[in-house]
């Protein structure tokens, strides 16, 4: 019989729970938002303060300092615990927010964004680990499901949201914005966010050494990829000599992580199957990702002659249908397992990609926002399962390694898919186009009026290209949880300990 204390106990409980979601909610908002926020205000901030050549270091800053501190923090919230990791993440992107308010020049913005994505580093990590350890395993897709939609809604409201701001206040309120939902948050996790003390059975030793060799390693190769066939050439000295000093880091962080006690990236992540095989898949998933997030914006405007906000939403029914998917996914994988539901998903997902090369010339838009529909609700059953799956088969002490690992890759898979899918894309343009143009030339052509009919035909090939090599990478992902991946993943009896 429950006693009327035992009650109030349990209440009391599921409030805090309740408040520390909404904590991590909003969180998971931020660092959202401020990855596609800024997009729609770069004229505004150009005309501002200047520096057009290097404007594409607010995005690539950002996404370079998030992806290399990944790996850091997640060890770091294995040692010392999620909380003081996601307050200080939080402390920092806030701080971070505050300097970019003030930037005075682009090169202060630019350096203001990579302190933000030191931050957001924190808060994509820990928010993924925290909404693990909160819920045990059946209820854990409810959670998950609510960081999907908030990060699909965030993705579609983002460039609404800075272009309002950016045309009836000022862009410097696309930051200011983030310090009172970021205070709300930082409250929130502060009050209500109690983990259980962790007895140590030795004092916790810091591998500064490796955390610095991951983070100049990340840092120059991913500089290389986003920077390469774009600041210069693939061939040129300084893309071959970063990728020569990237290459060299990491025979270095090999060899530093192998003698650290406790490595930042430590060997098991690799050598365990079920680990190592999320990893690669959800790389692949970022990998074909960048297709319809980069290139159908463009495809629909220029072959469909759609304005930009029709052409937003041909993308973001994806958005929708995904996060709907994700939290259904559930019912799926609890009869036919984590591995079988993401092998269904991505194969439906290859199918789809490799369907839209053959839609009609030009085509009406509903029928690649049927197909983006459909494929959103094919990666929500293949991404959501691998991250529950892949959490569940470790500890607490493991599983902000672990959750740091599939998300680094999965960045990572983005970083090289804009690279690999854009110089694609510009290699058909240069075909079609007799070597004159590329896809920046046709994007900036769009706001001069309706293209050419040569120009839209390759467009359209340029696009098709892209969804090719996407289905080439979801077909991959396939192959990896088929030959790579355990037939069933091994879920710890008390996965939240």
């Amino acid at each position: 019989m429950r006693t009327a204390s035992s009650t109030s106990g349990g209440s009391q409980h599921t409030r805090r729970r309740r408040s520390v979601v909404a904590a991590l909610m909003l969180a998971m908002a931020l660092a959202a938002l401020d990855a596609t926020i800024v997009s729609t205000a770069v004229p505004q901030i150009v005309g501002d303060l200047g520096g057009f050549s290097v404007f594409s270091w607010l995005f690539s800053g950002y996404l370079l300092a998030v992806t290399v501190t990944l790996p850091v923090y997640g060890k770091l919230s294995d040692t010392f615990g999620r909380k003081p990791v996601l307050v200080a993440g939080a402390v920092v992107f806030l701080f971070g927010s505050l300097l970019c308010a003030t930037a005075w020049n682009m090169a202060a913005l630019i350096a203001f964004r990579i302190v933000q994505g030191l931050g957001g580093g924190a808060l994509q990590g820990t928010v993924q680990t925290l909404a693990a350890d909160l819920y045990p395993l059946k209820e854990r897709p409810r959670i998950q499901a609510k960081l999907s939609t908030v990060w699909a809604t965030s993705a579609v409201a983002g460039p609404a949201l800075g272009g309002v701001l950016a045309a009836y206040a000022d862009w410097r309120w696309i930051f200011l914005i983030n310090l009172p939902i970021g205070a709300l948050a930082l409250w929130l996790i502060i009050r209500h966010l109690h983990e259980p003390v962790r007895g140590m059975t030795h004092r916790p030793r810091i591998d500064w050494a490796g955390a610095l060799a991951v983070f100049a390693c990340g840092g120059v190769l991913l500089t290389a990829l986003v920077q390469g066939g774009v600041a210069w050439a693939w061939l040129s000295a300084p893309s071959l000599a970063l990728i020569g000093t990237g290459l060299g880091l990491v025979a270095l962080v090999v060899v530093v992580e192998r003698r650290a006690a406790e490595p930042i990236i430590p060997g098991w992540v690799w050598r365990r199957r079920t680990i190592a095989a999320v990893n690669l898949a959800l790389g692949a998933l970022g990998l074909l990702m960048i297709a319809p997030a980069v290139f159908l914006p463009t495809y629909a405007q220029a072959v469909l002659g759609l304005a930009p906000m029709a052409a937003g939403f041909v993308l973001c029914v994806w958005t929708l249908s995904w996060s709907a998917s994700a939290a259904l996914s559930q019912h799926v994988y609890r009869r036919i397992g984590f591995r079988n539901t993401a092998m269904l998903g991505i194969a439906a997902a290859t199918l789809l990609l490799l369907a839209f090369p053959f839609l009609p010339y030009p085509g009406k838009a509903w029928q690649p926002a049927l197909l983006m529909l459909l494929l959103g609700g094919a990666l929500g059953l293949f991404q959501l399962p691998l991250i529950v799956g892949v959490q569940s088969t470790v500890g607490w002490a493991e599983r902000g390694t672990t959750t740091a690992s599939v998300l680094f890759c999965r960045q990572t898979g983005q970083t090289v898919g804009a690279a690999l899918f854009g110089a694609i894309a510009n290699g058909v343009l240069a075909a079609r186009l007799g070597g004159a143009g590329d896809l920046d030339s046709v994007t900036r052509a769009l706001d001069s009026g309706t293209p050419a009919e040569h120009v839209r035909h390759a467009v359209a090939d340029a696009v098709h290209a892209v969804y090719l090599g996407a289905s080439c990478a979801a077909a991959l992902a396939f192959l990896v949880l088929l030959f790579v991946a355990p037939r069933r993943f091994p879920v710890l009896k008390n996965p939240v300990d």
